[in-house]
């Protein structure tokens, strides 16, 4: 039997610049379709209950699902009560980062000695506060087009931005879901391959017209 596509309304597209954060409410059945519009560039994300955000996404449940740290098309990102959250149905880059979480400027001055050089964890504060939430409700993200390739003997390393141009990943809402952003800005690591560039966010819903 043939699958039937539904067409599909567009409730939003946008444009977030290099290096600025972005939130939304994606509602149960949208579908959520982030693109790399110039390729290289990662993107910060993290997801939690709409209705109730003491639920967020959660790692480990997300990685014992899929059993694996690079989450592609099919798997699904749980919550700490392990509920699903969102689950990737299309994906033109096949590796998605669930380990190396976000920079932030104590990282910054950590790792490369640079001061005052803000990072995702800022942007994510300035999202976060949009929805009266604060630094309490930053838990470990997924880093989509980044990948942390990790060796047999256990070391880890940020890769270089590979993504092409336009690359996406798209993920269908299982639930109500507060979705936050960071457009990566790290230039001191290669995961953006040193030069922040824009991406497109896209919200989606199946349409009633023929």
């Amino acid at each position: 039997m043939t699958a039937v596509h539904k067409p599909e309304r567009i409730v939003l597209n946008e444009i977030v610049p290099a290096k600025m954060p972005w939130s939304g409410v994606i509602r149960k059945g949208q579908h959520l379709k982030i693109i790399d519009r110039e390729g290289r560039q990662a993107v910060d994300f993290l997801c939690y209950n709409a209705n109730d955000t003491a639920e967020r996404y959660h790692a480990p449940n997300t990685i014992k699902a899929a059993g694996t740290i690079s989450l592609t098309k099919g798997h699904t990102l749980y919550s700490d009560v392990a509920r699903p959250l969102l689950t990737i149905v299309e994906d033109t880059y096949g590796s998605h980062d669930t380990i190396g979480g976000a920079c932030s400027a104590p990282s910054n001055f950590m790792l490369y000695g640079v001061k005052d050089c803000p990072g995702c964890r800022e942007n994510f504060l300035a999202a976060l506060a949009q929805h009266g939430m604060d630094r309490r409700d930053i838990v470990p993200n997924v880093n989509f087009f980044m990948r942390v390739p990790v060796e047999r003997s256990g070391g880890a390393a940020i890769a270089r931005g590979d993504s092409l141009p336009g690359s996406y990943v798209k993920l269908r809402a299982e639930s109500d879901v507060l979705a936050v952003i960071s457009n990566c800005p790290q230039i001191n690591n290669p995961c953006n391959d040193h030069n922040p560039t824009s991406i497109e966010i896209v919200v989606t819903e199946a349409s009633n017209e023929a």
